[in-house]
């Protein structure tokens, strides 16, 4: 019986690809990822061939049985439809979707919306609707091109590396024969030096900072979140996505705060396991500024326990007279800048409490060493707050 559109659509993936038969070798392939395509197979010169017609949704029932009838009436003029242009409507955009679709499972959330973001505002508008196989490398370039021209350098290299994955993906479908973006990086701009975030590396300016912050005006719940930054000197991320539960023992001998691992910046894969979470022990400032917050309830509205917007502390800094100086990110510099000079056997611990892999663990190491260095490194975040004076 020959499918329905109600059929077509109501198609849902297995743990294993099948096929969904039309009609007169006409059939819908559907894999586990849920891509689904059409396809036709026909013989030619005695032996049994298979064509790719293109991708539902893009290509809807009623037009995947037009190019099906039109491969057929090729195939009784002797001419095979896999070197023709006439059924190749795999786009850029429908292939680029499906690689899509199929990586992010590998990806962060955030990466995966990053990457087709990308592509949908530079991509897509110029190479979207083209056949996959009849893109070139100068018109991959000038897309490129349009990116560097408005400084974004780095943006640019980022795309062409997705793009080519993309046209990997092709290849090994069957949809493309080559990948044109490959050689298009030996033509593209430099990558800029990267420039170091500005950080402050002396104790006594940092103490400075602290004390001008007090002064600075503002919101409280802003100084506070900036105290408590440059005392645990995590990322900017972490301390926005703080929330009560994950504050241990906070009135007892050992505070801590364990930030779950599905917030923390490591491959996906990990941040499903709760071994990965990182643990930072607090000091008595910390546990300060927290008590203060709870006591003082100052947003009840949020389960945050900083409900501040990312670009608060920045600006609390500007107006603190330390625009251009230090930034919140470089509480993590001065933290482990200091902290190795003054005290350079610890550097192992150092790293871990930044939530860094050691500078000299091998790989090995890497795979089996488990230990956390909690007593150390509560050790060191109790030196690192006497120091700041918090």
């Amino acid at each position: 019986m020959p499918l329905s559109n109600a059929a077509v659509k109501a198609a849902r993936p297995k743990p294993r690809a099948y096929k969904m038969f039309d009609e007169r070798g006409l059939f819908l392939f559907i894999k586990p990822n849920g891509l689904r395509s059409w396809r036709l197979r026909y013989k030619l010169d005695g032996r049994e061939k298979l064509l790719c017609l293109g991708q539902w949704p893009d290509l809807p029932l009623v037009d995947a049985r037009d190019r099906a009838e039109e491969a057929r009436g090729l195939v009784a003029l002797g001419v095979d439809p896999s070197g023709t242009k006439t059924v190749q409507i795999c786009t850029f955009e429908s292939v680029a979707r499906a690689w899509h679709a199929q990586s992010q499972d590998h990806w962060t959330e955030r990466h995966a919306q990053d990457v087709i973001d990308s592509l949908v505002r530079d991509v897509f508008p110029e190479l979207g609707s083209l056949p996959i196989g009849t893109i070139t490398a100068p018109a991959v370039r000038d897309v490129l091109r349009d990116v560097e021209a408005r400084g974004s350098i780095e943006t640019a290299r980022r795309i062409r590396q997705r793009i080519s994955m993309v046209f990997c993906f092709a290849i090994a479908e069957g949809w493309a024969k080559e990948d044109p973006a490959a050689v298009v990086g030996r033509v593209l701009r430099p990558k800029p030096m990267a420039q170091r975030q500005p950080a402050l590396v002396e104790i006594e300016q940092l103490r400075d900072l602290l004390a001008a912050c007090e002064s600075a005006g503002g919101p409280p719940i802003v100084r506070l979140a900036s105290r408590f930054l440059a005392l645990t000197a995590v990322r900017m991320g972490a301390l926005l996505g703080a929330r009560w539960e994950e504050f241990e023992d906070l009135d007892g001998a050992a505070p801590l705060w364990r930030i779950p691992a599905a917030r923390m910046k490591i491959s996906r894969d990990k941040k499903q396991d709760a071994a990965n979470d990182h643990l930072v022990p607090l000091s008595a400032g910390a546990v300060a500024v927290l008590k203060i917050i709870r006591e003082n309830g100052y947003d009840t509205r949020s389960s945050g326990v900083f409900p501040i917007t990312a670009a608060a502390i920045g600006r609390l800094y500007k107006r603190a007279g330390f625009a251009g100086r230090h930034v919140p990110h470089g509480w993590r510099a001065s933290f482990s800048t200091i902290l190795n000079e003054r005290f350079p056997l610890e550097h192992a611990a150092i790293d871990l409490a930044l939530a860094h892999v050691p500078a000299k663990m091998s790989k090995v190491e890497r795979a089996y060493n488990r230990a956390e260095m909690l007593d150390q490194r509560r050790d060191l975040y109790a030196r690192w707050g006497a120091l700041l004076g918090g």
